[in-house]
């Protein structure tokens, strides 16, 4: 292990979890930078933290996940971040797997958890069906999207901090992100455990799920915007010319509302190349930089 590691915790009133996993974090890695952000808390996170000399940053009042992630990074000193919940379902134990992966030329190492780690048959469900359209978007198999524990190089992660939203779903952001701008991203399988004191997720499976689902559409129109556009065009061409058809054939005539819907067939695809252009200027950035790192 190298001393350039940061090890990335956001909290929320954690203290109970905290106060059983960083002792465990600095026994396993007595060197490395551990930053606690303490995103409002209104426990004992703050005295747990300071118990076991690890670094903590605190917001003045709860801004989210994303928030309390993109703080972290920013503070980090290590050349590679290590990203954890502290609700006790991440172990130390990974960490060093994560590691490895960075180290063997990934930019990006997720812990994927097992299918029979997540929550509930629900949740196993809803997660492999985001899995499946995000790798269907990007066109590289995602094995978790929405896995929190991860590492990767600053220096790319922090490229991406404004893209990522403030509330809990930086893991689906960040992880099309990386795979948009070319950086290989890696998959070590790992077992979730249960959420200290048997708390539940945050997460709302509908209305939360409604929001990933809009997350992974955004994130796809800007990872590969024909991907997103060009489905929907030839949905509206092919809607367009059956109508054709049907007025054709009954009254001999194109209507009016067959012509709307080639033209916003029309449309759509004239968005999706501009979008691609668009999509193009926004990494020419990150293709720089990766290109001279590879020099």
């Amino acid at each position: 292990m190298s001393r350039d590691i940061s090890i990335i915790l956001p909290a929320k009133n954690e203290a109970e979890s905290l106060d059983a996993l960083l002792p465990e974090l600095r026994r396993q890695f007595p060197d490395e930078e551990v930053i606690v952000v303490d995103d409002g808390s209104t426990d004992g996170t703050i005295d747990v933290c300071n118990r076991n000399h690890v670094k903590v940053i605190s917001h003045v009042y709860s801004m989210g996940n994303g928030a309390a992630i993109k703080t972290g990074a920013r503070n980090a000193e290590g050349n590679i971040l290590v990203f954890m919940d502290a609700d006790g379902q991440h172990t130390p134990d990974n960490i060093r797997s994560l590691i490895e992966k960075i180290n063997a030329g990934f930019d990006m190492a997720v812990g994927a958890r097992q299918i029979d780690t997540h929550a509930s048959f629900a949740r196993r469900i809803a997660n492999t069906f985001y899995n499946k359209l995000a790798s269907w978007m990007t066109g590289y198999p995602i094995e978790d999207l929405t896995s929190g524990f991860r590492a990767a190089r600053a220096r790319h992660f922090r490229k991406f901090l404004y893209l990522l939203p403030n509330k809990f779903s930086y893991p689906t952001t960040s992880t099309m992100a990386f795979f948009r701008s070319g950086l290989p991203v890696g998959y070590v399988p790992i077992k979730a455990m249960n959420r200290s004191g048997e708390r539940k997720s945050h997460i709302r499976l509908f209305h939360d799920g409604f929001r990933f689902l809009i997350i992974i559409l955004k994130i796809g129109a800007l990872f590969s915007p024909m991907r997103f556009f060009l489905p929907i065009s030839g949905l509206l061409f092919f809607t367009g010319l059956a109508y054709y058809g049907f007025t054709y054939y009954n009254w001999g005539r194109l209507t009016n509302m067959s012509a709307i819907l080639f033209l916003s067939s029309l449309f759509t695809f004239l968005f999706g190349i501009i979008s691609e252009q668009i999509s193009a200027l926004h990494y020419k950035d990150i293709q720089e930089t990766k290109r001279r790192t590879l020099r």
